[in-house]
This record gives C-alpha cells, structure tokens and sequence, in this order.
C-alpha cells in the first residue's frame, strides 16, 4: 500500500535512521503524523511538547502527546511554560524553538506542511515587499528541519485516518481574529476554487525561488568583491551594476549592520516536577532588514559631497561621507540583549560571532565552563581576575590600562559563567578559567567581530 506522506518525508532526507531527532508534538494532526512517520523511518526519536496554559484543551493536548510518547516508548519532555505579553503567537513560537535549541540531542523537527507554506508565503506577500517574502520557510534552518514540507494537510489527515491516529484540533486554527486563519479559509479556499492544486503550486514557486536566491547571492558575493568586500563602498561603483544587483548589495550590508533581534526566552510556569525550567538568554535572531526599492533608490541618490546619514529605523543608519556608504547603528540602538552560547556552539552578539569549540583553536583556552555560558555587554561594577594579576579588578580599570576605547566599551562580548566573568574578548581572561591549550576538558573560545 502506497503511503506519500511517509515516502516524501523519506525522500526530504531530513530525518535519518539511528539519528537523534527531537520532535516538537503539540498533538495536532500534522505533528502527531511527523512523530509516528519519524519513528518507522527508525530516527532516535524524542518527543517535546509545550503546554502554554492557554486554552481549556491544553490539559488533554498534553495527555494525549503523553500517551503517543509511553505507546512509542520514546522519551518525553514536557514544559509548562507562560508566555510574556506581545504577540502571542510569535511569543509561543519562539519559546518552543528556544527549548527544543535547549533540550535536542541533535536536530528538532517541526511538522509544517505544503499547506503551511502555501500560508506562510501568502500572509508575507501581503505585508512584506521584495522576493524574499516568495521563499517561504525553507526545509533547514541551522537544526531545525521541516520533513512534511512536500505533503498537504489533507494528505496528512488522510495518513492520520489510514493509520488509525487520533489528534486534536486546535480552535485557534479557525479564530478569524488570528492573520493566519483568515488566511487559510479566505484566501486558500477563494484560490483552491481556481485550481485544486494551489498549495501545492505556491510551495513548488517558493521552492524554486529558493534554490534561485543561491544564485542571487553568489552575484551579491561577486559583487561585493568588486566593490572592495565592504564595509564601505563607493556609490559611483555602486551605480554601476544593474539596479536589482545594486538593492541586494545595499541590503546584504544592512542586514549585516543591522541590531539582531532577541530570542525572548519562556518564563517558567507550575510544570510537571520533571520539567526543568529553562535556561534565561535563548539567543538571537538575526535582524530582517529588507530595503525597500525607495529606500535603496534614495541611499544611491545621496551627493558625493560633504557627510549625510540617514535614519532606516530600528537602530539603523546609513552614512555617506564624500560618496563612500558604510551602515551603522544609531547611537541610541543601546548595548545588545545578552544571548546564550552553548559548549559547544555559536552565537551572533551585536557585532560579534562567537564560538565555544572543543576541537580547534581559538583566542583563548578556558574550562569548568559547564553546558553554556552568557554572554552579554559590560555592566557598571563588573569585576574579574585577569590571568597574571595575582586580585581581582574592574572592567573600567582594566579597559582604562588597555587603551579601550570608550566607544567599544558597552559592545564588547562579556563571556560570564554564573556570575563569574569568565573573558572579556580580545581584552582580559579570567585567571580562574585560564587554561592551556588542548589540555583535558579545555574549551576554545573565539570572537570575530563583523562590525561595519
């Protein structure tokens, strides 16, 4: 008997036999198919479920995610979790990536469907201008992987009936209130009368769009070259390539400048007792910062005379001093939001990549490190004991000895281990952390900074 849900899951190669993969479950259909088709396919599956507390059915959701697991026999880890005021769908979202970036032994699999695309690439063309919004979500996303992204909805519920699962359905799904629900029954349905395969059109354009953004910025890559690699850049060189080349280029270097966006982490709820709370500064999101084509058309109309800026918002700005542009952030952008960086890992702060590695070089070697550390900006009164010193001193005195500048002061990577500075990059290595290179249980840490 034939099974597409299963074999086009199979033929994503996202999910792989005998590897972890933790599968985030709300008990809907589309994420309790994913979790059934994960564990024939033979990955080491585990399971997360989030309970938000925010509807009556929250309670049986979560059983019935507990019974699929017990059934399975694959693990289970279950957060009750409330949510900060805002945007509440995005709040949830964010929350549940930050714990599966948490508690994933390797990659985490969300269970969005060609359906989900068909939305996701809608709902951005309504508010969001330029190709990007065409590209949809993509398979990969550093871990996170979607392997249903080939299958529609009802596909999937067909898959559910043929092999005898239950789910739940979630009100919120059809609550017009909500973007995404006026969405799928408004717009999908007024486009499935016009063809019934219309999802399944939108995800395959989104699809190829993608593999064609590959190629868009290879020429970005070529082009920046030309220009010198950045980060600032000649506007009459600028005004030489073609006008499409030129809008990628500006925005690439914006987003480059651009303040990244917090990854807000999930605040603790009355959980099972098993549910360990999660760890505070989650990381980061880069910054979107699309250009507008009347954005870029004003940047490439700036005079090659004297010194203009202007203000793109969001912290960001563009200064062009005799026909050279270089972005930057806007004094008031404030020093950036600590971020989580996990041993190992990586993890973008400010102006900053930084990596915790445990098998190549980097600036300094340091242990007893545990799990992650936080990194974040000085704070008035921070104090360390730099290697050598033989007592402890403060930030300010030790930024004053080395010649720091005042300005980069509140942008350096302060790399903190519970509430012991660890590093300080490129400045000051805590003596209590110091250790040789390569020795047993050594962590490598490494800071470049991408500023512009």
């Amino acid at each position: 008997m034939s099974e597409p849900v299963l074999e086009a899951a199979r033929e994503s190669g996202l999910i792989t036999p005998g590897q972890p993969l933790l599968v985030m479950v709300s008990g809907g259909g589309d994420s309790v198919a994913l979790l059934d088709i994960a564990h024939r396919l033979g990955a080491d599956v585990s399971v997360l479920h989030v309970n938000y507390g925010l509807r009556e059915g929250a309670a049986a959701d979560e059983a019935l995610v507990r019974e699929l697991a017990t059934r399975l026999s694959v693990p289970l880890h279950a957060h009750n979790v409330t949510l900060p005021a805002g945007n509440t769908q995005e709040n949830a979202r964010d929350a549940r990536y930050a714990l599966a970036e948490r508690v994933a032994e390797g990659d985490y699999a969300a269970a969005h469907t060609a359906s989900d695309q068909a939305e996701t690439v809608l709902y951005r063309l309504a508010v969001s201008p330029g190709s990007r919004a065409l590209h949809g979500m993509a398979p990969r996303r550093g871990r996170l992987v979607r392997p249903l992204l080939g299958v529609t909805r009802e596909e999937v519920r067909d898959h559910l009936r043929a092999r005898g699962l239950s789910w739940r359905e979630d009100p919120s799904n059809a609550d017009r209130r909500f973007a995404r629900a006026r969405v799928r029954h408004d717009v999908l349905d007024a486009l499935r009368e016009l063809s019934p395969a219309a999802e399944r059109t939108i995800a395959e354009t989104a699809r190829q769009l993608r593999d064609e953004a590959e190629v868009l910025d290879a020429a970005v890559d070529d082009a920046l070259k030309q220009l010198g690699d950045g980060p600032a850049i000649s506007l009459d060189a600028l005004r030489e390539h073609p006008p499409a080349l030129r809008r990628l280029v500006l925005r690439h270097l914006a987003e480059q400048a651009a303040p990244p966006r917090p990854l807000a982490p999930p605040r603790p709820g009355a959980g099972p007792p098993a549910a360990a709370p999660p760890r505070p500064g989650a990381g980061t999101l880069p910054a979107p910062r699309s250009l507008s084509r009347r954005e870029a058309d004003a940047l490439l109309d700036l005079g090659n005379e004297g010194s203009r800026s202007v203000d793109l918002g969001g912290g960001l700005r563009a200064v062009s001093e005799y026909g050279t542009l270089r972005f930057t952030r806007s004094p008031d952008a404030g020093p950036p939001e600590p971020v989580e960086l996990l041993v190992p890992g990586q993890a973008r702060f400010g102006d900053w990549e930084l990596e915790a590695s445990l098998d190549r070089a980097g600036d300094v070697a340091v242990t007893n490190l545990g799990p992650a550390v936080t990194v974040r900006a000085w704070r008035d009164g921070d104090r360390m004991r730099p290697a050598g010193l033989g007592g402890t001193k403060s930030l300010q005195d030790i930024f004053t000895d080395r010649k720091v500048p005042r300005a980069l002061r509140r942008t350096l990577p302060v790399v903190e281990a519970g509430d012991a500075i660890v590093w300080v990059a490129g400045v000051a290595v805590d003596e209590r952390f110091a250790a040789a290179e390569g020795a047993p249980g050594a962590v490598s840490l490494r800071a470049r900074s991408t500023a512009r």
